[in-house]
């Protein structure tokens, strides 16, 4: 499937942001940590949600959706492998990890799937496992591990991993004795999956700081429980007005947790107003060059609005240099807008100068990843003409029905 769009339309209007995918996705892995009901309420309408569900169901969890509401009875869950075709499609499956290791031991996982962002080593949670005496073998294409004989223990992360710190988490709060994470992720997603889980009766202090230690619990019970917004979701519709001009109300737009993007474009000449959870953005403006920007790991800038923000110094005043310090294969979007136009140079692989032109131009482009793919329709939601984005399937791994939304305030953009 393609997007096709037509250019040069201002946004205006208001619409509520889904609820977060990098937040819901470790939080339903986490539901088979009780054999009570979990109800999860507004989890977006996803392509990554749904493998996810797809693998708890193989796991022996009965999962009833009612809407956008989705209720797991994990009471007679039972498997000690993860499908392993799903896994295969989604890096996130890999949360599973943690949850499944807690309550059956014993599990066996094929290499995840995901983005190919660049290199995504799993060996941050292994060494994690292994600092909790879990058992790690290899078989072939598979990982073993064994938790038999675990026990609870402090772990330095050498990087503060979000997908390792969201595993020791789920493993351990169920693990008698204290676990201590030195450099954990500190991202709201994190603080989210510890909110859900001491709800659940956990005992998890310090999510959110670079310390977390969790107490283990010998049980945890059922919960109804919303996700936060999604930080990436708002930021790629706050860039969206940046790079189109117009109007739009945020609401569910989690602005503390999109502070350093806010920060950024109220400086480029966006008007941007708040109150409590609710983002108002404008741009009547020219916008001003945006100078140099770093990604790195949460408070920093996200690696994830990384492309969007190539899209949008392409078409700002002045030279931009964009340093991508967390993946080092995440300028695959750098060829597609070249296409349309955009005045881009490599520097090295992790460093990228962009000149700002006055106008993109339609083309046929390619979505190479999620959020590259949701870049690419930004630069076609401003470039004159028409401009056809394919693979949209990668874009709805993450977006619920991106076009819609778009439409929604104005945009002329159809699924094809």
């Amino acid at each position: 499937m393609s997007f096709l769009i037509r250019g040069g339309r201002p946004l205006n209007g208001e619409l509520t942001i889904q609820t977060s995918k990098n937040a819901s996705l470790p939080i339903i892995s986490a539901s088979i940590l009780t054999n009570e009901y979990v109800t999860l309420k507004k989890i977006p309408n996803i392509t990554d949600t749904h493998n996810m569900l797809e693998i708890m169901k193989k796991l022996g969890v009965i999962v009833s959706k009612r809407g956008r509401t989705i209720t797991l009875n994990s009471k007679n869950a039972s498997g000690k492998q993860l499908d392993c075709e799903l896994s295969k499609t989604m890096r996130s499956s890999l949360f599973l990890l943690g949850s499944t290791l807690s309550r059956f031991k014993q599990v066996m996982i094929t290499m995840p799937g995901g983005c190919k962002i660049g290199k995504r080593p799993i060996d941050i949670h292994i060494n994690a496992f292994k600092r909790l005496n879990v058992d790690v073998t290899y078989a072939g294409d598979y990982i073993c591990f064994d938790a038999q004989n675990a026990r609870a223990n402090k772990i330095k992360l050498k990087l503060p991993s979000v997908g390792a710190t969201e595993n020791i988490i789920q493993f351990a709060c169920k693990l008698k004795g204290k676990t201590t994470i030195i450099n954990a992720a500190r991202e709201p997603e994190v603080v989210d999956l510890a909110n859900f889980l001491n709800l659940m009766g956990a005992k998890i202090i310090g999510a959110g700081s670079k310390k977390i230690t969790i107490y283990g619990v010998n049980s945890l019970h059922g919960v109804s429980y919303t996700p936060a917004g999604d930080r990436i979701v708002a930021g790629t519709i706050m860039i969206a007005v940046a790079m189109c001009g117009g109007k739009v109300t945020i609401k569910n737009g989690v602005p503390h947790a999109n502070k350093k993007l806010i920060e950024i474009l109220s400086k480029l000449g966006c008007q941007i107003k708040i109150k409590n959870d609710i983002i108002k953005i404008s741009k009547t403006t020219p916008l001003l060059p945006i100078g140099e920007i770093s990604t790195g790991y949460y408070p920093d800038f996200p690696t994830d609005l990384q492309s969007f923000m190539l899209a949008l110094a392409s078409v700002t005043t002045g030279e931009t240099k964009i340093n991508e310090n967390v993946f080092e294969n995440r300028f695959l979007i750098v060829d597609e807008l070249q296409k349309m136009g955009a005045n881009i140079k490599k520097l090295n692989n992790n460093l990228v100068q962009v000149r700002g032109t006055q106008n993109l131009l339609g083309a046929e482009v390619d979505a190479l990843d999620l959020r590259g793919g949701a870049s690419l329709v930004l630069a076609g939601l401003a470039a004159q003409g028409q401009t056809k984005v394919n693979n949209v399937h990668f874009i709805d791994r993450g977006y619920e029905h991106l076009e819609v939304v778009l439409r929604k305030l104005g945009a002329d953009i159809k699924r094809i």
